[in-house]
């Protein structure tokens, strides 16, 4: 299979690649910093460097595309949190995170679906949180964060509706505590009861055997929620 993973470098997007790359896959990875990786498998791999909300990123990705032709998963996994009261959030803060958790999977899903169209069984994966589901538990000092989740998921279903008659599948997956930096910036010292290799696996799973089988879902992968 041929994937895009965003937010690579580091955290769940570092483990998927990873695990996408020791199954043979071919992968165009996303991120702002060089990954580093400790594998063999890299012969599949391309890297592009770059933010998302520099369009020349997106050249880039188109360019690569082209060459590929096709493209069997996108999983937008890049993400931007910050902590910080509601009262002292500015204008940069919010602009920021919107631009990382919405914007750029907006964007990167524009240019990619007429590559997904060309596969007869594509999956679009956005990596949301529970906290940008309606009706979970939530958090002081996380409004902008699980805003811009929420924002992604309801984007998710209506990709569902608009491409339903195409071969594509969109489903977002709403995580929860998994160990990583960003977790540990939100809940500093919380163990969660999953590591990015574990979520990872999971993700993967989720995409080779069950995704064709579900579109348009936002679906809550969560143990545990600080």
């Amino acid at each position: 299979m041929k994937f895009i993973i965003t937010g690579t470098s580091r955290g769940i997007g570092k483990a998927l690649l990873l695990h996408a790359l020791s199954e043979g896959h071919e992968v165009i990875s996303i991120s702002r910093s060089k990954t580093s990786l400790t594998t063999k498998h890299t012969t599949n791999w391309i890297e592009i460097l770059g933010d998302l909300t520099d369009e020349d990123l997106y050249i880039k990705v188109k360019d690569q595309l082209k060459n590929w032709g096709t493209l069997d998963c996108i999983i937008n996994n890049a993400g931007y949190l910050i902590s910080k009261p509601f009262e002292e959030l500015n204008y940069e803060d919010v602009k920021r995170s919107f631009d990382v958790n919405f914007y750029g999977p907006l964007r990167l899903t524009q240019i990619c679906i007429p590559y997904l169209k060309e596969t007869t069984n594509a999956s679009h994966i956005n990596i949301g949180s529970i906290g940008g589901v309606q009706g979970s538990l939530k958090f002081p000092g996380l409004s902008v964060y699980s805003s811009s989740k929420s924002a992604l998921a309801t984007l998710t279903e209506c990709l569902a509706e608009e491409y339903k008659d195409s071969s594509i599948h969109f489903n977002c997956l709403a995580l929860g505590a998994v160990q990583t930096e960003m977790l540990e910036q939100a809940f500093p010292g919380y163990n969660a009861p999953y590591t990015p290799k574990q979520m990872a696996s999971y993700i993967l799973s989720f995409i080779e055997s069950s995704s064709s089988m579900i579109n348009g879902k936002i679906i809550s992968v969560s143990a545990s929620t600080p």
